[in-house]
């Protein structure tokens, strides 16, 4: 059983997912980072992989992908700095990026680098259903990496259904069609969240964009298995001198 069936079999509810920026804020914060979001009630480290033109993006995490990629954040590094995960990190760890530099470190052989360091899955929101379908899924599969399918409110109820079928370890219920880091009116998104529920979809349901602080975590946890937190996060420990502090605090607030 994979390290998120194991949690979401043990955890059905309130399942907080943290998106950090490998590499950022400083080029060797990435581990201490994901240490902090474990020992402060994390579920999930969504671990970004920065891109220079990261489409789904909001300003924040853009610039922190800037930043890590000025650092010398590459592939490369951050499975050097991932040689670590294992055992100090054991809940699930998700690799989430852009398909341009992937594809040009070798695909099998990033799925092959990513199984080895202990990876869990991979978020790829740019690579297109047809091509998961016909060319890499078998891949990702062959390596035993969970592979995660976003949908958003536009998303038409046969396509969620063929996504749900492909991904396996949850579905990435977008809140809206924007950028990560804008404000949501969550009434609009919660009509979609109870959408998505009425489905009884094969996979649990976390929910991404907007969510930054309790009550957004709360309310988008009313109709989905959790929720994603990225922007928000990235905000608070861009000027800290002390992550491991401000993480503990950060999460404190979210989940007390």
């Amino acid at each position: 059983m994979s390290r998120l069936e194991k949690l979401f079999q043990q955890k059905k509810e309130r399942v907080l997912n943290v998106y950090c920026t490998a590499g950022f804020p400083e080029l060797s914060s990435t581990l201490q980072v994901m240490q902090s979001l474990q020992a402060n009630g994390a579920d999930i480290i969504e671990l970004g992989m920065p891109y220079s033109d990261p489409l789904a993006d909001g300003p924040v995490i853009q610039e922190s992908s800037g930043k890590a990629l000025h650092n010398g954040m590459t592939i490369e590094v951050l499975f050097q700095q991932l040689q670590s995960l294992r055992p100090s990190i054991h809940i699930p760890v998700i690799l989430m990026g852009y398909m341009n530099p992937v594809l040009q470190y070798g695909f099998e052989k990033f799925c092959a680098d990513a199984a080895a360091v202990g990876v869990d899955g991979l978020i790829l929101p740019d690579l297109p259903q047809y091509e998961f379908e016909t060319e890499y899924g078998s891949i990702i599969k062959k390596f035993g990496l969970d592979f995660i399918f976003l949908v958003t409110p536009e998303t038409s109820e046969e396509r969620i259904k063929q996504l749900d079928e492909l991904s396996t370890g949850f579905l990435y219920a977008v809140s809206s069609s924007s950028t990560t880091g804008k404000d949501k009116d969550f009434t609009a998104v919660e009509k979609y969240l109870q959408r998505l529920q009425s489905m009884q979809l094969k996979n649990p349901v976390l929910v991404g964009f907007g969510i930054k602080d309790k009550s957004t975590f709360e309310a988008a946890c009313r109709h989905a298995n959790g929720a994603i937190i990225g922007s928000a996060f990235i905000q608070a420990i861009e000027p800290s001198s002390d992550v491991v502090q401000t993480t503990k605090t950060f999460l404190e607030k979210i989940l007390s």
